[in-house]
């Protein structure tokens, strides 16, 4: 039976350890936190020169670094907490209504880091992928005056996207955590099963649409990248079994057998597209995120199933 709201209290008493992992996971994840590594990782990237031996320009990282620390993440955590303790609210802001300010003052935070990085020359990826965080946001707050959609699994997805564009299946495992990270929101009851798996799918792709576009449009000067064919298969093979899983469990909210049944069966045909026509490290990807995604599917399906 689905979990309502009154059972959660009595779910996590029952089980601790699970509620707070997934606290730790959603904490971890918080946007303005998991850009941290993330855009260390990116950074660091475009800092070095692999060719005719490796070496990194430290001072370019420090600028890279610094821009990226200052407007993706220490102004948006700032305000985050600033917002939330003026409305007596928590660090999530989970009222949909309140979140319009953060989102805004987000959109302009990113904007202007756009406008530094532009003004002072800098690795035009970052530029971009700057830029895009602005447009992306945006966009999430356009939906979220009619939606609540995941930020969360959004604010994973969006640097994620990066690294595969920069790193193809390298970059592409650090998306592993896409499915638990939607664990985690469903049963916070921070988010229904369907904004968790939008806000990370729409992060995806719309995070490598403005890569592409931008840098092919004005036919910018950046370092080696994946193809869009290339991402848009590690991107598949991310997101494919976690919309599955949650299609499966909206169209048999009572049925546990029947969903289990189609999510398999589906889960098998997609197998089989992966094995004839996708790249092998994405078919890697996508039996690693399969793996995920079935366990978490069979042993907390009573969590997806909870009453929105």
């Amino acid at each position: 039976m689905p979990l309502s709201r009154v059972d959660l209290d009595k779910y996590k008493k029952e089980h601790p350890r699970k509620y707070k992992t997934a606290e730790n996971i959603s904490t971890f994840t918080n946007p303005p936190i998991i850009c941290i590594p993330l855009f260390l990782i990116i950074c660091f990237y475009l800092s070095s020169s692999f060719n005719p031996s490796f070496s990194v320009d430290w001072g370019k990282f420090i600028v890279l670094e610094g821009i990226s620390l200052v407007f993706i993440s220490i102004l948006p955590m700032a305000i985050i907490l600033f917002w939330a303790k003026k409305l007596n609210t928590d660090k999530d802001i989970s009222n949909r209504s309140d979140r319009y300010v953060p989102l805004l003052v987000g959109v302009v935070s990113y904007f202007i880091g756009f406008l530094v990085a532009l003004a002072l020359h800098l690795d035009w990826f970052l530029t971009i992928l700057i830029l895009c965080y602005a447009i992306d946001t945006f966009i999430v707050m356009l939906i979220t005056t009619q939606w609540k959609v995941s930020i969360h699994t959004t604010g994973l997805s969006g640097p994620v996207a990066a690294l595969i564009v920069l790193l193809g299946p390298i970059g592409a495992l650090f998306g592993l955590i896409y499915p638990v990270l939607i664990w985690s929101r469903v049963l916070l009851k921070k988010h229904s099963l369907a904004q968790a798996i939008v806000g990370g799918a729409q992060g995806f792709f719309l995070t490598c649409f403005w890569l592409y576009l931008f840098i092919g449009l004005f036919n910018l000067p950046v370092v080696e990248i994946y193809t869009p064919i290339e991402s848009a298969w590690f991107i598949l093979a991310i997101i494919l079994y976690p919309i599955l899983l949650g299609t499966s469990c909206y169209l048999n909210r009572d049925d546990n057998s029947a969903y289990k049944a189609i999510f398999a069966v589906i889960g098998a045909v997609a197998l089989f597209i992966f094995m004839f026509y996708a790249p092998v490290d994405a078919l890697i990807i996508f039996i690693l995120e399969a793996i995920i995604s079935v366990s978490i599917f069979y042993f907390e399906s009573d969590v997806f199933l909870m009453e929105d």
